[in-house]
């Protein structure tokens, strides 16, 4: 880690469940890399379980979803759960994908930072990221 300059914000992208499409997810890690962030990707088909140990083993700041199954409200919250019973509720979580706009506010009420939907520009998500993490 550089001793000139601010943090590097580090970022979990994770797909959880049996969804197998990640390009979305590909475009925003990559997006977010390239802003300057550490982004890991954990791959396909991962549990809410696997990804929250990967952020707390990669000391992350922010965890990024991908759910196009239909299956967010269960993903979402279960990951959320996780955190806190990890103590690690100190890791920002935010997602996209196939989510229908009246789920958004709950999934903001059971502590989701921010939800991404379909079409959203990476300079979006990657100025989001800036305005709120940005040391």
């Amino acid at each position: 880690m550089s001793t000139s300059g601010a943090r590097r914000i580090r970022i979990v992208v994770g797909k959880p469940g049996l969804d197998g499409h990640d390009r979305g997810a590909k475009i925003v890690a990559r997006a977010l890399r390239d802003a300057g962030h550490e982004v890991v990707y954990t791959g396909l088909h991962q549990t809410p379980e696997q990804i929250v140990e990967t952020a707390i083993q990669e000391d992350a700041d922010l965890i990024g979803l991908s759910v196009l199954s239909g299956a967010h409200m269960t993903l979402f919250r279960r990951l959320v759960e996780l955190l806190a019973e990890r103590d690690a509720s100190d890791i920002v979580v935010f997602g996209g994908g196939i989510i229908p706009e009246e789920d958004i506010p709950v999934l903001e009420e059971i502590g989701v930072a921010k939800v991404f939907t379909p079409g959203a520009p990476t300079g979006e998500i990657t100025g989001w990221v800036a305005e709120h993490f940005a040391d």
